[in-house]
């Protein structure tokens, strides 16, 4: 869950140069992105692109061996189609009607190395936001008490880092998740990149997922991102995933990325043995500040096409509606819940960026008839 990044990743960056911004919002339209018209998937592909097949396992079956055309052939079917298609497997592999509500607190705000497109938190933009010092454990368990009191059963803590250095602040994550399991929340972070040793002191502290996303397509990503690869992502995945905790990895749409992009996002992480347990799909929130302010908003048919299809491709996965949410009206999020998004980023802010009103939230979920997940016993 990075903040603008949302739980959306948590690196807290922000993005390449303004050229990059015109770069991309010309190759999105040039190749289907947002704002575009869309690309049928046989156009995509050179042909006829094929469906996904239903497995001897039968339909949600999990796969790791997804194709870009198989993705874009799912993504592009009639609405309805794709919509029946996801929901039929996200009854299969999880409880109807029933929602997670997180929370997501920045601990170390501003000041970020990166220079990530998307991000207010980038040293690199003139955004408003200041570097600001980190909380301390006591703050944080005040808002964790504050979140398990509002509904939330997952707590998760985001730091402007390019990556977790050994020391006095990182010991200080570490007596945060402690506090925070202390209250019996799920605890989650999202502090840039970190290696095994790093993934192993969380894990000893009894933090249960990391937060980083891929945000998109491996070609798209030096469009975005200049200051490392994703690649470097994949590494530290590989770190937390080898120290036994749950993977939190997901995206970012409305970047001026193509479909094709999106499907070969999906693909990457289909592709990761298992799973991960958590993808939160992020539509962009255009921080003024930033290079790609100026890029339009995500259409919502196609924000409810990126969740539908990702259930697809990740039946045993929760998606949660991350950054963004505050530009979807209230009709849109309901058939996204109904696509197989099954949890919510939960509260006014998400690391820095604005968030719908925590009791308007509820008084949706309410008039739907949906339930809010209940704390493990």
């Amino acid at each position: 869950m990075d903040g603008t990044r949302s739980c959306f990743s948590a690196d807290s960056n922000g993005a390449g140069a303004p050229a990059a911004c015109a770069g991309a919002a010309a190759r999105g339209a040039a190749s289907g992105g947002c704002g575009s018209a869309r690309i049928s998937g046989a156009e995509a592909s050179g042909g006829a692109a094929p469906l996904p097949s239903e497995t001897a396992e039968g339909p949600g079956a999990l796969r790791h061996d997804w194709t870009i055309p198989e993705v874009r052939a799912l993504h592009d079917l009639p609405l309805f189609e794709l919509v029946d298609r996801a929901r039929d497997v996200h009854r299969r592999h999880h409880r109807s009607g029933e929602v997670q509500l997180c929370r997501l607190l920045s601990v170390k705000t501003g000041g970020c190395p990166e220079d990530c497109a998307y991000c207010p938190q980038s040293a690199h933009y003139e955004t408003g936001v200041g570097r600001q010092p980190m909380l301390s454990v006591e703050q944080v368990r005040a808002a964790a008490e504050q979140a398990r009191a509002d509904g939330a059963t997952r707590f998760c803590m985001g730091a402007a880092w390019r990556n977790v250095r050994d020391g006095a602040e990182f010991d200080r994550v570490l007596e945060m998740v402690r506090a925070v399991k202390g209250l019996g929340l799920e605890a989650c972070a999202t502090l840039g990149m970190l290696n095994a040793s790093q993934a192993q002191r969380l894990k000893e502290a009894g933090l249960d997922a990391y937060n980083h996303n891929l945000d998109t397509s491996e070609s798209y990503y030096k469009s975005i991102i200049s200051t490392r690869d994703q690649h470097e992502r994949l590494a530290t995945l590989e770190s937390v995933r080898a120290a036994g905790v749950q993977v939190c990895s997901g995206g970012i749409i409305g970047m001026g990325e193509s479909l094709q992009d999106r499907a070969s996002m999906l693909v990457a992480l289909a592709a990761l043995d298992p799973h991960p347990e958590s993808v939160p799909i992020n539509a962009l929130v255009r921080a003024p500040g930033t290079p790609l302010e100026a890029l339009p908003p995500v259409d919502p048919v196609e924000f409810l096409r990126m969740i539908a299809t990702a259930r697809v491709v990740l039946p045993s996965s929760r998606i949660r509606l991350s950054a963004g949410r505050g530009e979807l009206d209230p009709q849109t999020q309901l058939l996204c819940l109904y696509a197989g998004a099954n949890s919510i980023f939960y509260g006014d802010k998400l690391l820095t960026t604005p968030n719908p009103d925590k009791l308007d939230d509820l008084a949706l979920l309410e008039r739907a008839g949906l339930s809010v997940q209940a704390a493990a016993p």
